[in-house]
């Protein structure tokens, strides 16, 4: 079973999605299942985790209206206003529907660093824990020891670090500051985060590759071991730089050096733990 543990869809028409500027002209437009669909089957993967592209609570009902009708969504993760008293009224209300696996708050476009240690935000992610489910950190190397005190103070609760933590590349051949090597290290020591190996080739830029990503997932495969990183598309925002086959070819090479049980977990064994996913049947997949 491989499992794509990253991707969007979106309904420009919706209105929400004010990151959408003239910079992403390119996947400013509607992106659907029917989009992915082909893509999917040229990579042979089964099912996907569509994860919030937009900070409201009217996204996450439309993604999962969608999955309840697409049977490839394996799981959702949404958007709700952490620092907000409401935000376990609208946990609650969308944990009722079992395809809801997750919150996603976007981080990386918050001003304050420490926005997610505030009292407000700490007391809604334990009840997030206490209801079974996840936390997905969308993040930039800034976050890294923050997010480290996060897994410390909440033990219990489930993180994953989206795209590596969006590391900085320093030189053509894939350096990286001692910053995000140190910050992906101390955050592994804490047993219940993950990481997906997703979003690097929109990180690096022009001319990725395997052989300049090579340094960013091997450390990342090092730090966490293949049972805690799970492979994602990004799609579509991957296609501002490159192809769902050339980055799902580039992470063949990135983990060939994993046995088989090993590859068979990065693929999709670690993202069906960690969400909780339950696998659509073969006549489903398509």
């Amino acid at each position: 079973m491989k499992v794509d543990s990253h991707q969007h869809y979106w309904q420009i028409d919706r209105g929400d999605y004010r990151w959408m500027d003239d910079d992403v002209a390119a996947i400013r437009r509607d992106f659907g299942p029917r989009d992915l669909a082909p893509l999917r089957k040229t990579a042979g993967i089964d099912g996907t985790v569509v994860v919030q592209a937009a900070d409201s609570i009217e996204e996450t009902s439309f993604l999962l209206d969608l999955a309840a009708r697409t049977p490839s969504i394996m799981g959702v993760v949404g958007w709700v206003d952490l620092a907000d008293d409401s935000a376990i009224h609208h946990v609650h209300h969308f944990a009722q529907d079992p395809l809801f696996k997750g919150v996603r708050p976007m981080l990386q476009d918050i001003a304050s660093t420490d926005w997610i240690l505030q009292p407000q935000v700490l007391n809604n992610l334990e009840q997030v824990a206490r209801m079974g489910l996840r936390l997905d950190a969308l993040v930039t190397p800034r976050h890294l020891p923050v997010i480290a005190e996060l897994a410390r103070r909440l033990a219990h609760l489930p993180i994953v670090i989206d795209h590596c933590a969006k590391p900085e590349f320093l030189t053509p051949f894939g350096t990286v500051s001692a910053a995000w090597h140190d910050g992906i290290a101390e955050i592994s020591r804490h047993p219940m985060t993950m990481c997906k190996l997703s979003g690097l080739a929109t990180e690096f830029g022009t001319g990725w590759s395997s052989r300049n990503l090579a340094t960013v997932a091997g450390h990342v495969l090092d730090c966490f071991g293949p049972s805690r990183v799970m492979w994602g598309s990004d799609w579509p925002v991957l296609n501002l730089q490159g192809s769902y086959q050339d980055w799902y070819e580039c992470a063949q090479q990135l983990t060939a050096h994993l046995d088989a049980d090993q590859r068979d977990d990065l693929f999709g064994g670690t993202a069906i733990r960690f969400y909780g996913l339950t696998p659509p049947s073969p006549a489903q997949r398509t």
